[in-house]
């Protein structure tokens, strides 16, 4: 088992080659960046939309009864009134009266190896913070000095649409989740559509948090992008679809290729008020195990506290029974950064491949990979093995995510595909020219192959096949 120092050591060499290989860019780096906002890069573009893709697809297509939605980032400030977003979306922060940086008390107290339970106050999480006041240091100057700690309200403000100067009396807000959009157009997609009791509403968007401290590279940031899925299902029925969507979400990480050691449930002890029942899926990160996914039975709180700020009913009657009533929600919600963190922690390797030489590769399943197929001319200066090339990297590039690759020698270019996780290399050699065949080389085992070009699309076709 390797050690946390080990695992540390792991996740500074995974940010590098974020940064190196064109996954993940720290954003307006020219301007000497901008705190906990990343740009992803090509590479980390193609990752994230074959997540994206692949959640899309276990929602809206292998579940007859959910359907898609895109609602606006800005939206009409009484939703977040509604919500509770306005008075207790906040975390508990704490100001160094060195250097005057803000930060949050719980993330402190985890530097130090001191955790806040679930079921703490605001109060007894500050009085657990000055009881470790002696250990715990100002990650920015290092002082001890902190004030007592008060709550900070995560909400993004805008001024949009206010031109009087005056616009924090009565800001608009950046979303602070996504879900909202949902459930204030949970009617609109119930009139419009064929869905009926049970349905859920699936949806990929932005949101924006004001977080103080923002860490662990693109584990937390001040805008990210979130899956969410909200079903809707009738009162009583909450325990027996919640377990329902638990399975089906753990499943889901075991499809990406996640091992099972890798993956916990994490039970929430102190729900609030309304809820039902709250699990998170937690992955293994260098840094420990923290929440990938959160599953919520939430009870009918959200519709009725949208049905009781707009004046609007939000009932659904029945048609089998002519009951009405306000329908229960169960809700899935994940990043996508978080995942693609997981999956880069998953993926990467080190290994000696013999006494003077190792490799770095991203061990990607095949779904996920970045670029699927490499296509490279054993020679960039001989014309006619350049052009047979990029007649074959032509002919499959339409089919597959595939990349051109005449630069350095063959080595070189091997290993600069196993870094960015491709799974097959393809060599037109001078062979190729008299035999109309192509070496393929396997990402994971580094077997070699030859193979026709004529039966390059159903070779492909079977090695991509998504069950």
């Amino acid at each position: 088992m390797k050690t946390r120092k080990e695992e540390m050591n792991k996740f500074n060499e995974i940010i590098s080659l974020c940064k190196r290989r064109g996954f993940v860019y720290p954003s307006s780096e020219i301007y000497d960046g901008f705190t906990a906002v990343y740009d992803y890069g090509p590479y980390g573009v193609l990752l994230s939309n074959n997540i994206k893709e692949l959640w899309w697809r276990e929602m809206t297509r292998a579940n007859d009864n959910i359907v898609g939605l895109d609602s606006a980032i800005f939206m009409n400030p009484k939703i977040w009134e509604a919500s509770g977003h306005v008075k207790g979306f906040s975390d508990p922060l704490t100001e160094c009266k060195k250097c005057h940086a803000r930060l949050r008390q719980d993330t402190l107290l985890e530097d130090v190896g001191v955790f806040a339970d679930e079921k703490m106050s605001e109060q007894e999480i500050n009085e657990l913070f000055i009881k470790n006041s002696e250990k715990i240091k100002c990650p920015i100057c290092g002082s001890q000095d902190f004030t007592e700690g008060k709550k900070f309200n995560l909400l993004v403000q805008s001024n949009l649409g206010n031109f009087t100067g005056d616009w924090q009396k009565d800001p608009a807000y950046l979303r602070g989740e996504t879900c909202q959009g949902i459930y204030v157009n949970y009617k609109n997609v119930l009139d419009s559509s064929r869905v009926k009791i049970p349905f859920g509403i699936a949806q990929i968007g932005k949101a924006f948090r004001n977080e103080i401290t923002a860490r662990q590279f693109i584990f937390r940031t001040r805008e990210f992008e979130q899956m969410e899925m909200q079903y809707f299902i009738k009162p009583g029925d909450d325990e027996k679809v919640f377990e329902e969507w638990k399975e089906k979400r753990y499943n889901f990480y075991l499809s990406l290729g996640f091992d099972e050691k890798n993956l916990k449930w994490h039970k929430h002890e102190n729900l609030v008020f309304y809820a039902k029942a709250a699990y998170d899926i937690e992955y293994n990160f260098p840094f420990g195990f923290k929440e990938m996914e959160g599953i919520h039975a939430r009870g009918n709180y959200d519709l009725s506290q949208h049905a009781k700020f707009s004046g609007k009913k939000l009932d659904y009657l029945d048609p089998q029974t002519n009951e009405k009533y306000i329908p229960h929600v169960v809700e899935t919600s994940c990043g996508v950064g978080r995942i693609f963190l997981a999956c880069m922690s998953e993926a990467y390797c080190e290994e000696e491949i013999s006494d003077e030489e190792k490799r770095v590769v991203l061990k990607f399943p095949k779904k996920l990979s970045p670029i699927k197929i490499a296509v490279f001319p054993l020679l960039k200066n001989k014309e006619n093995l350049v052009s047979k090339a990029k007649d074959v990297y032509n002919s499959l590039k339409m089919h597959w995510q595939c990349e051109f690759d005449d630069n350095g020698n063959i080595g070189k270019r091997y290993r600069r595909q196993d870094e960015i996780g491709t799974p097959y290399c393809l060599t037109i050699d001078f062979d190729s020219l008299e035999n109309d065949d192509v070496t393929i080389r396997d990402r994971d085992n580094m077997k070699q192959e030859r193979i026709k070009i004529s039966d390059l699309k159903k070779y492909f076709s079977e090695k991509f096949f998504i069950k």
